[in-house]
């Protein structure tokens, strides 16, 4: 059975504007869309949600044409870039919002976690809004002492359960927030990248329960998270946004690596060419991963070192060290190439510029796979410029060791060439 179903569901903005403009218009768009079930008159007039772009109409369409439904104890990732749409859906299904267009049918009690503070009363202390949020959800006051304990002790906010919450960091806010959404025994739990705000301690508890949730207690999760490493170990079902509209969905595996393929052209581009550049004391122009050549390309093989480049301009003398990171795709961090490491810094002068290359001494020895880079440049502790994404690259599928065995499955990010050696006893 579904216990969620999105069927051709909509979502319309008037850009700068609450309602149509006119008493007129509201009471005509409310006759037609409520009494006479027809579709919106005032939505002639829309265009896609690319935020890249300046449109031509103060009409947009955060979603638009979504449809597809979730089973009891599926868990389900929602990818997708800043502006596609993951917020919106979210909010149209715990009903923070409604749909412009379509219907959204859910079954059993919603518990959601959408931004810090949701669903708090800032005035109230932590106690007070648990057992607000659990009378909201339709639970008794027994059955919220039952789950007090449970939930003051995963929040680790007992010192100060009697504070009111706009006291907490929002890290406190957040651990309150989702101890209370995951264990007021909700039949759908809906978390959105608020997780972020919590610390990788935090992070990690809060995935494991939302395991727990979903495989021990049989209830549905929708999660959206940019963080691909806890999308694959969490859910089974990947759903891509892409301006508004629904490009993909499928098993999460094949879900992450669609996703991490659009992403190849539409992040990974290098530096952008219109970046503000105001007031930086150096910049970065160019960086391209190198062959052996020394011209810029996409694919390596892990048996062939790690070659980059980069153009970096200065407005002032300037002595600068370069930090290029390489991360896989589940935003493992890989590799780290520092010029302080070595004690290496270059010297640029005013309106000067140079073009600085590192190369591995000896081969990647990374498995087959998609990493992305990260560069920055600094002068001592100071981060005078840096490019998230900078570019991406494949490493080939190799004969690695030399003897024609090939096991993905079991095969390590760092690969390293070794020798077996036997003493007969």
């Amino acid at each position: 059975m579904n216990a969620i179903e999105f069927d051709n569901v909509g979502k319309l903005y008037h850009l700068g504007q609450v309602g149509t403009g006119t008493l007129s218009h509201d009471l005509n768009r409310w006759w037609q869309t409520r009494i006479l079930r027809r579709e919106d008159p005032y939505l002639k007039i829309g265009e896609t949600n690319d935020r890249s772009t300046k449109g031509n109409s103060d009409f947009v369409w955060a979603l638009k044409d979504i449809s597809f439904n979730v089973a009891e104890g599926e868990v389900v990732g929602i990818i997708g870039k800043n502006g596609a749409g993951k917020s919106t859906l979210l909010k149209l299904l715990s009903r923070v919002t409604s749909p412009t267009t379509g219907e959204i049918r859910a079954r059993g009690r919603i518990a959601s976690l959408l931004e810090v503070g949701t669903g708090f009363h800032q005035e109230m202390t932590g106690r007070e809004n648990i057992y607000m949020n659990g009378s909201i959800m339709g639970m008794t006051r027994a059955e919220i002492n039952r789950k007090l304990d449970e939930i003051v002790d995963f929040a680790g906010v007992e010192r100060y359960l009697d504070t009111p919450v706009k006291r907490y960091s929002s890290g406190m806010t957040v651990r309150l927030g989702f101890a209370v959404a995951a264990f007021l025994e909700p039949e759908i739990l809906v978390v959105d990248e608020v997780l972020a705000v919590g610390d990788a301690e935090f992070q990690k508890k809060a995935i494991g329960k939302m395991q727990d949730v979903s495989s021990g207690e049989g209830r549905t999760v929708l999660f959206v998270s940019h963080n691909m490493a806890a999308v694959r170990s969490l859910c089974q079902r990947g759903v891509i946004l892409e301006d508004g509209k629904m490009v993909y969905d499928g098993l999460i595996g094949d879900a992450v690596d669609n996703y991490l393929e659009r992403c190849r052209t539409d992040i990974f581009d290098g530096v952008p060419a219109d970046r503000d550049i105001e007031g930086k004391r150096a910049y970065i122009e160019k960086f391209d991963i190198c062959d052996e050549n020394g011209d810029a390309c996409q694919d390596i093989s892990f048996t062939e070192p790690l070659s980059c480049s980069l153009s970096v301009r200065a407005t002032e003398d300037l002595n600068l060290s370069v930090r290029v990171t390489v991360f896989d795709v589940n935003e493992n961090r890989v590799l780290s190439l520092d010029s302080r490491d070595i004690g290496r810094f270059f010297r640029l002068r005013a309106g000067g510029s140079a073009i600085i290359s590192c190369k591995t001494e000896s081969s990647l020895e990374i498995r087959p796979g998609r990493y992305h880079v990260n560069v920055s440049i600094r002068q001592g502790s100071i981060l005078l410029d840096y490019i998230p994404n900078a570019c991406c690259f494949d490493v080939k599928e190799d004969d690695f060791w030399g003897s024609g065995r090939y096991d993905r499955e079991y095969m390590p990010i760092v690969l390293k060439k070794h020798i077996w050696e036997e003493e007969v006893i």
